[in-house]
C-alpha cells in the first residue's frame, strides 16, 4: 500500500480540529510515515503549515458531503492502511465512502465535542438528526477516538456505543516548537512594558463560547482594576460582542482583533487565561495557556477543563455563566503568583510524542 496514513476533514479553517490534525501530521511525519492530507476544500490558514513531506489531496468539494464520489474514488486508488478523519459529519462521510468503495483500510473516526450538547444547542434541522446518524453508522468505524473522557462517556451513552471501541487520546497540544512559537514578537500597543495587565481568551466568537460573561465579568473588574481584555477569534456573534461591550462602556479596554495565526504569543505577555465556554471538547486554548506560564481561569463546563486542570489543582474552575464568580477569580489570578507545577503538569500530560504514540497503536502500523 503507497499510504500509511490518510487524513481527512473538511478544511484547514483556523479552529482546535484543524489545528490538531495539522499537529498529528507534522509528528506522523516526524516518525517517517507516508501521510497524505486529504480535504474536502483545501482552504484555510493553517494550510501554509502543512509539512513539504506531506501530499496536499483537494477534493474540491464545496461541502463535505459532496466530496463522497472523490473520497471514494480515493480510497479505491490509493488504499491507504489506515484513515483518520475528524468532525461528526465528516466522520460520516470517511464510513460511507469507505462501504462503497469496498476496501480494507482501517477507518478511525475522532469525535471533536459533546453530541448530546451540541444536538441540544442547535437550531439546524441537520445537526439534530446527527445523534440519530452516528447511532447508525459509527459502529462501522473500527475505533472512535474521544478527545476527552467527557466527550467518551457521552458517546458511549448517547450513542449507545460499547466501551471497548471508544478510546481516550488527549491532543497533541505541546508540540516541539510551541515555546518558541510563544517568543515571537508582538506588534501591540497593550504589550508594552508599564501598560496595565491584559486578560486574553482564544476562542470562536460563537455562542458555546459565551463570551458576554466574560466580558461583563470584566467590567467588574476594571470598575476596581485597571485592566484590558483581548479576545482573540472571529466568528457571528462579533455584532452581539461589540453591542455589548459599548453598553458597558468599556470600549477602550476591550479588542476583538479576529483570528490570529499564532495566539501563543499573546497568550505569553498577557497576565490571566480566561475559558467562559457553555461547553467544550476539550481545550487546547487552556493547556497552550497552562504551557507559557499564565494563570488560567475556566468555566467548570463539559468536557475538558476540569481533566486539563486536573479538577482545579491547576487552575480556577468555575460555573457556567456566573458573572460574579468569574470576575472574583480574575482579581485572585490578578494577585496571585504563578504556580510552576501547572506548567510541568501540561508539558507532560499533553505533548505530541504522547498522542502520536496513541494513535499509532490504535492505527496498529
Amino acid at each position: 500500500m503507497k499510504n500509511q496514513v490518510t487524513f481527512f476533514l473538511p478544511s484547514l479553517r483556523g479552529g482546535g480540529a484543524e489545528r490538531t490534525m495539522i499537529n498529528l501530521v507534522k509528528g506522523f511525519t516526524d516518525r517517517s510515515y507516508f501521510v497524505d492530507l486529504v480535504l474536502a476544500k483545501a482552504e484555510g490558514p493553517y494550510l501554509s503549515e502543512v509539512p513539504s513531506g506531506v501530499r496536499v489531496v483537494d477534493l474540491h468539494a464545496s461541502r463535505v458531503f459532496f466530496a463522497l464520489p472523490r473520497l471514494v474514488r480515493y480510497l479505491q486508488q490509493e488504499r491507504p492502511r489506515v484513515l483518520l478523519s475528524t468532525l461528526s459529519h465528516a466522520n460520516l462521510i470517511a464510513l460511507w465512502a469507505r462501504w462503497l468503495a469496498r476496501v480494507e483500510t482501517r477507518i478511525i473516526v475522532r469525535e471533536a465535542s459533546n453530541v448530546s450538547i451540541n444536538a441540544l444547542n442547535t437550531a439546524n434541522r441537520r445537526g439534530k438528526l446527527i445523534p440519530f446518524l452516528l447511532r447508525l453508522f459509527y459502529p462501522w468505524a473500527d475505533t472512535i477516538v474521544a478527545l476527552s473522557k467527557g466527550v467518551a462517556d457521552d458517546l458511549i451513552y448517547t450513542i449507545n456505543l460499547p466501551k471497548e471501541k471508544v478510546r481516550v487520546v488527549y491532543n497533541p497540544v505541546i508540540t516541539p516548537n510551541l515555546l518558541t512559537k510563544a517568543e515571537e514578537p508582538v506588534d501591540h500597543p497593550w504589550f508594552v512594558f508599564g501598560e496595565p495587565p491584559v486578560l486574553i481568551s482564544v476562542g470562536r466568537l460563537t455562542l458555546e463560547k459565551d463570551h458576554p460573561t466574560l466580558i461583563r465579568a470584566f467590567a467588574q473588574v476594571r470598575q476596581q482594576i485597571p485592566a484590558r481584555l483581548m479576545i482573540l477569534g472571529e466568528g457571528d456573534e462579533r455584532p452581539r460582542l461589540e453591542a455589548l461591550i459599548r453598553e458597558l462602556g468599556v470600549e477602550i479596554d476591550v479588542a476583538l482583533p479576529g483570528f490570529v495565526e499564532n495566539p501563543i504569543k499573546y497568550m505569553k505577555r498577557s497576565s490571566v487565561f480566561v475559558l467562559s465556554s457553555r461547553w467544550e471538547g476539550f481545550g487546547n486554548v487552556l493547556v497552550e495557556a497552562m504551557a507559557v506560564g499564565i494563570p488560567v481561569i475556566s468555566t467548570n463546563c463539559p468536557n475538558g477543563p476540569a481533566e486539563i486542570t486536573n479538577n482545579g489543582e491547576f487552575g480556577s474552575l468555575v460555573p457556567i455563566g456566573d458573572v460574579d464568580a468569574m470576575a472574583k477569580s480574575i482579581r485572585k489570578a490578578l494577585d496571585k503568583p504563578w504556580d510552576e507545577k501547572a506548567q510541568v503538569w501540561v508539558m507532560t500530560s499533553f505533548t505530541q510524542e504522547k498522542s502520536v504514540q496513541q494513535y499509532a497503536e490504535i492505527f496498529g502500523i
